[in-house]
């Protein structure tokens, strides 16, 4: 991936592998020239993007999505839509049904992930605390006895 992209991002949960690439941007003079950039490198990486996810998914059993940045635009090429069991009290739900009435979502697992999403953005730093508090324990962890 290094002769793809200047760096990369890989963000892992569950199911899903995501890695987004940093396209060059020098030689760019307006932004639809980065776009386009990021489309071209789609198509003429997609053999081998293929060939490195088919690896990943059978070493990890995990799906692989693609995405790229070039200056300011972004695409993401391909992505799992999973379902998740909740369980909700009705005021809960009712927060869902009044975004769904206010044609803010489609249904209530629109809305559901429009809340994720908000809380994901206006909680950014509290939560790479957390992920990095998370890491931390999970390294002592593996540096004590083994079962």
């Amino acid at each position: 991936m290094g002769d793809w992209f200047e760096d990369f991002e890989v963000v892992v949960d569950r199911e899903e592998i995501t890695i987004i690439g940093r396209l060059p941007a020098e030689g760019l003079d307006d932004p639809t020239a980065a776009a386009g950039r990021i489309a071209r490198f789609r198509e003429e990486t997609r053999e081998q993007r293929i060939a490195v996810a088919r690896e990943l998914e059978h070493a990890t059993g995990r799906k692989v999505a693609w995405g790229a940045r070039c200056a300011e635009a972004e695409k993401m090429f391909t992505r799992l839509s999973v379902p998740v069991m909740t369980r909700l009290r009705q005021e809960d739900r009712i927060v869902l049904d009044t975004l769904v009435a206010a044609s803010v979502a489609r249904s209530r697992s629109d809305a559901l992930a429009w809340c994720v999403r908000l809380v994901g953005q206006h909680q950014a730093d509290w939560l790479a605390q957390l992920q990095q508090a998370m890491e931390s324990v999970q390294t002592v962890r593996d540096q004590g006895p083994k079962p």
